[in-house]
C-alpha cells in the first residue's frame, strides 16, 4: 500500500520479501495557541523570516545523529510530487498532505531525509536465497516478516514567512479534529480509503500535532504515524511506517529518538 512515500520505499526494497510472504502473507503540548495573546500586539516587531533551503540543510537530522538509524537523502522514487495527493472533503486535505510527507500550507523552503531504524540485534537481517530454500513456507515467511520490522520515517523540514508555520500548524490541528472520522484519497492516481485520525500525545518544539492515521486500500489495512512541530518559523514533520507491525497487526510507537533529534538540532 501506499498511504506515504515511506512504504513505496518499503515495497520497492523488498519486492521479493513480499512475494514470499503472498506465498506463504494530536496533539501535543499546546503552548501556541495562545502565545500571541500572552505577548500581546507584535506590530512593533519585525516579521520573522523563513529560513533558506541552505539553512535548513544545515538542521535537518543527518548522519550520526540518531544512533541506531541511517539517514540518507530520499530520491525520486521515495517522495510524492506537489500536487499528486487529492482528498474527497477540503477540510482534509492539510491531513493528507502530511500523511504523504507533503508540506502543510505553502513554505519558503523545504528538506527531507529518509532515516530508516537499523535492525535490533536481536532481530535476523533478510535470510538469503539458500536458506528460505531450506525453509517450509511458514519459516520464509515469519524470517521475511522480522526482516521488515524496522520503522521508516520520511523526515521533513518546511520554513515559512512571518506567521505562516504558526498558521499552517493551526490548520494541521483543525483538520485532524474535522476528519477524524476518516476520509477518501487518491496518491498517484491510487485511491485508498483513511479510516481513522486519532491523536496522540507528542511533546516537541513550541508547538506539536501528532495523529496515527488509519488507512485502508484494497481491503488491507495500513497505519502510519505523523507528527508535526513548530519551532520559530519552521515546521518539522515525521510521516513514518512499518510494513512488518502493520502486517501483523500490531500497533508501532512513534519514531522518538528521531523526533528529539530533529529538535535538538532545530531548538
Amino acid at each position: 500500500m501506499s498511504a506515504t512515500a515511506i512504504r513505496r520505499t518499503v515495497l520497492t526494497a523488498s519486492a521479493v520479501s513480499l512475494a514470499l510472504l503472498v506465498t506463504a502473507c494530536g496533539g501535543g503540548e499546546q503552548g501556541g495557541d495562545d502565545q500571541g495573546a500572552k505577548g500581546g500586539t507584535n506590530s512593533d516587531k519585525p516579521a520573522a523570516k523563513a529560513l533558506t533551503a541552505a539553512e535548513l540543510e544545515k538542521l535537518v537530522v543527518a548522519k550520526g545523529d540518531v544512533k541506531g538509524h541511517e539517514i540518507t537523502k530520499p530520491g525520486k522514487a521515495d517522495v510524492f510530487e506537489p500536487g499528486s495527493v487529492s482528498v474527497d472533503k477540503a477540510e482534509c486535505d492539510p491531513v493528507g498532505q502530511v500523511l504523504s510527507a507533503l508540506p502543510a500550507g505553502k513554505p519558503a523552503a523545504s528538506v527531507q531525509r529518509l532515516v530508516v531504524q537499523e535492525p535490533e540485534a536481536a532481530k535476523k537481517e533478510m535470510p538469503s536465497l539458500e536458506e528460505l530454500a531450506e525453509m517450509t513456507e511458514e519459516e520464509a515467511a515469519a524470517a521475511t516478516l522480522d526482516s521488515l520490522d524496522i520503522t521508516k520515517t520520511m523526515t521533513s523540514l518546511w520554513s515559512y514567512e512571518a506567521d505562516g508555520a504558526e498558521q499552517a500548524l493551526a490548520a494541521l490541528r483543525e483538520a485532524g479534529k474535522k476528519c477524524a472520522g476518516g476520509f477518501s484519497m487518491t496518491i498517484d492516481g491510487e485511491k485508498q480509503q483513511v479510516t481513522k485520525v486519532s491523536e496522540e500525545k507528542v511533546s516537541a518544539g513550541e508547538d506539536a500535532v501528532a495523529w496515527t492515521v488509519a488507512t485502508k486500500q484494497d481491503g488491507t489495512p495500513g497505519e502510519t504515524k505523523v507528527v508535526v512541530f513548530r519551532q520559530g518559523t519552521t515546521l518539522a514533520g515525521f510521516s513514518s511506517f512499518n510494513i512488518a507491525s502493520v502486517t501483523r497487526g500490531e500497533a508501532f510507537e512513534q519514531p522518538t529518538a528521531v523526533i528529539e533529534a530533529q529538535a535538538t538540532k532545530l531548538g
